[in-house]
C-alpha cells in the first residue's frame, strides 16, 4: 500500500476527534463540538447528525474517567461513531481546560475489533488544537427557548456564533457541553439520548501506534 493511501487513513480518524474535528460532517470529518463545557464522569449524550445531502450519522460523546494533569483535573472524553466504513470507532482524548479553552494531553483511539493504540505525546499535541470550552464568548446570547428533541424537551439558552458558522442550544444537563442541537450551513447535530452512566468503549491495554495496523487493513479488507 502506499505511504499516502496509509496515511489518509490517520487523517479519517484525526478529523474524528473532538480537539481538532470540524463542524462540516462528511464521512471523514467529525463535528465540532460547541456549548459549554462542564465535565461529570459518567454524563453523556447520543446524537444524529445529518449533512447537507442527507447522510446520516450517529455518535456518541461521554466524560468515562478523571486524573490529574500537571496540578490540573483532567476528564476523558470520548467519542464513538458505530456507523463508519471500519467499524466501529472510538477516540478519547485526556482533555484539560485552559483559560476558556480545552486542550488535549493524550490520546487513545480503537477501531473495530483491533486492539486500542496511544498516539505518541508528541504526535497528540502537535495534531490537537484548542477547542472552545465555552462559547458564550463567541457567540451572541439570542435568549432562552423550549427545544424539543427525540432526548426531551429542554429550555435552552439560544447561541448564534459570532464566526457565521451556525446556530447552538444549550441545556445545562444535557450531556458533558450542554449541547441540545446544533444548526450549521450544510449539518445539523441532534440530541437523541441523555446519558448519565456513560462507561469507557475502549477494551483491552492500548498498544503503541502502530501505523502498520491501516497497512494490513487494506490488504486484507
Amino acid at each position: 500500500m502506499k505511504m499516502a493511501a496509509r496515511f489518509g487513513c490517520l487523517g479519517v480518524l484525526f478529523a474524528m476527534l473532538p480537539g481538532f474535528a470540524t463542524a462540516q460532517m462528511g464521512m471523514h470529518a467529525g463535528p465540532a463540538m460547541r456549548g459549554i463545557f462542564n465535565p461529570v464522569v459518567g454524563s453523556g449524550g447520543q446524537y444524529e447528525m445529518t449533512t447537507e445531502k442527507g447522510t446520516k450519522m450517529e455518535m456518541e460523546i461521554a466524560i468515562v474517567g478523571k486524573e490529574s494533569v500537571g496540578g490540573k483535573d483532567g476528564y476523558w472524553f470520548e467519542m464513538a461513531m458505530s456507523n463508519t466504513s471500519m467499524g466501529q470507532m472510538v477516540t478519547k482524548t485526556l482533555t484539560v481546560v485552559d483559560g476558556t479553552d480545552t486542550v488535549v494531553s493524550r490520546m487513545i483511539m480503537q477501531m473495530g475489533n483491533h486492539p486500542p493504540m496511544e498516539m505518541p505525546t508528541q504526535m497528540s499535541k502537535t495534531s490537537a488544537q484548542k477547542q472552545p470550552a465555552d462559547i458564550r464568548d463567541r457567540a451572541d446570547d439570542l435568549g432562552s427557548e423550549s427545544i424539543t428533541t427525540p432526548a426531551g424537551t429542554f429550555t435552552a439558552e439560544h447561541y448564534k456564533m459570532k464566526d457565521g458558522s451556525g446556530d447552538a442550544w444549550v441545556a445545562a444537563k444535557a450531556g458533558p457541553y450542554g449541547l441540545v442541537k446544533f444548526q450549521g450551513k450544510d449539518s445539523t447535530m441532534v440530541l437523541t439520548k441523555v446519558i448519565t452512566d456513560a462507561k469507557d468503549k475502549i477494551t483491552g491495554t492500548p498498544q503503541p501506534f502502530n501505523p502498520m495496523m491501516f497497512q494490513q487493513d487494506q490488504q486484507h479488507p
